[in-house]
């Protein structure tokens, strides 16, 4: 056997077929952008998370974006330029920062916010320290997050949305750095921890979830992909999306109807669907694709998600980082044995570009397909494969 492991790990990685990176934030080290054209991933998903970062991923989009032709082909070797596919969203840890005005003070102008209270409704507990609250950004309105990323859409059509989602565990981080904090990794875009002690506050649930379906029906407007963060949530994650896609489920197909019209055509009829005669996506309440990013739920939970009724199509993507770096990893292969093989994508979620994140790639290339049973190269192009119908919005053409 363990002659085996090594003639496994010592067999050539087919890089020429084309990886593709699901979810990174390689504008969190703006340093390494340059190195994204030299890098032998074919395509990084970039995501935006927060203010300082959304026209980082926008300049990058602007310069190294991929068409899809550099995405939807099939010329082993030909493509050697590395690209990027951006992700506009706003991550749930800074979500405290959004105020909103659609659904609550429809009419507000921004400049008559009270920040004081405003954050002391969205943080938990409320916080009692002004100290606290002034050092936390100036609230911005959902409004206009939402026509700006919009427009961001607009100019990028491949572009998702994400990173989006809602977390239960993380913390704010201090508003001031302490002399016991740690100093912060050097020429990492501002906005992040950035080395400081972790306060006892939270952001309120709801507050999470009202600027989490905000983004869902945005993307499900425009028609494109979301990339979702989903920490010590996975039940009210799973609420949140199904409640954008009630009243919209699919009619159940039975085997036996399948078989009689083509299976092939009866399981993507909602695809179809899902085009207007011009070929560009109907506006739907919800994403018609959604990546659950470094799915980290149990086995069991994959059934809710992969319900035929779902007009959605749901992809669970795995990195190295998040879901092998714990005591939870068996949690992980379990999840990656039962997601379908259709529906699996791989990412580095590396806040920096370069050959580390190439490293990331490859080991989790190679984790998948051996836990897969798939042969290497099989494997890569089943990853690729599955990537494209997640970005394109449908099957891939055959080379």
């Amino acid at each position: 056997m363990a002659s085996h492991k090594k003639d496994e790990e010592q067999e050539p990685f087919p890089w020429h077929i084309g990886v593709f990176d699901a979810h990174c934030h390689p504008t969190d080290t703006v340093s390494s952008l340059e190195d994204i054209p030299h890098m032998k991933a074919k395509v990084l998903t970039i995501m935006a998370t927060r203010s300082q970062d959304q026209e980082l991923v926008l300049s990058a989009a602007d310069y190294l974006g991929a068409g899809i032709e550099s995405i939807d082909d099939n010329l082993d070797g030909q493509n050697l330029s590395c690209k990027v596919v951006p992700s506009f969203g706003w991550h749930p840890w800074f979500s405290h920062q959004i105020y909103d005005d659609i659904n609550e003070g429809a009419g507000q102008k921004p400049s008559h916010i009270d920040k004081i209270q405003h954050y002391r409704s969205v943080i938990t507990p409320s916080p009692e320290d002004d100290t606290f609250i002034q050092s936390l950004p100036e609230p911005r309105a959902l409004s206009d997050l939402l026509a700006t990323t919009k427009q961001y859409l607009l100019k990028h059509p491949l572009a998702l949305v994400g990173e989006i989602g809602l977390d239960r565990s993380f913390r704010l981080p201090e508003g001031t750095r302490t002399d016991q904090a740690r100093e912060p990794e050097p020429g990492l875009t501002p906005g992040s921890r950035d080395g400081r002690k972790l306060s006892p506050y939270h952001v309120e649930m709801n507050h999470q979830r009202k600027i989490l379906k905000a983004q869902l029906h945005l993307a499900g407007e425009m028609g494109r992909a979301v990339s979702v963060h989903g920490v010590a949530a996975h039940g009210i994650v799973f609420e949140t999306l199904q409640e954008t896609w009630q009243g919209h489920e699919q009619k159940v197909i039975s085997k036996r109807l399948q078989k009689r019209r083509g299976s092939a055509k009866a399981a993507h009829e909602h695809e179809l669907s899902d085009l207007l005669s011009d070929g560009r996506p109907a506006s739907k309440p919800y994403p018609p694709r959604i990546c659950m990013h470094s799915y980290s739920g149990p086995s069991g939970h994959l059934k809710q998600y992969l319900n035929p009724s779902i007009p959605a199509l749901i992809f669970f993507s795995f990195s190295q980082v998040i879901n092998f770096t714990n005591p939870d990893s068996n949690k992980a292969i379990e999840a990656i044995k039962a997601v379908p093989d259709d529906r699996i994508l791989v990412e580095s979620d590396l806040h920096c570009a370069g050959q580390r994140m190439d490293g990331l790639l490859e080991g989790i290339v190679r984790l998948i397909c051996k836990t897969k049973g798939w042969a290497l190269e099989d494997g890569v192009k089943q990853l690729a494969k599955n990537y494209k119908h997640f970005v394109l919005g449908r099957e891939p053409k055959e080379p």
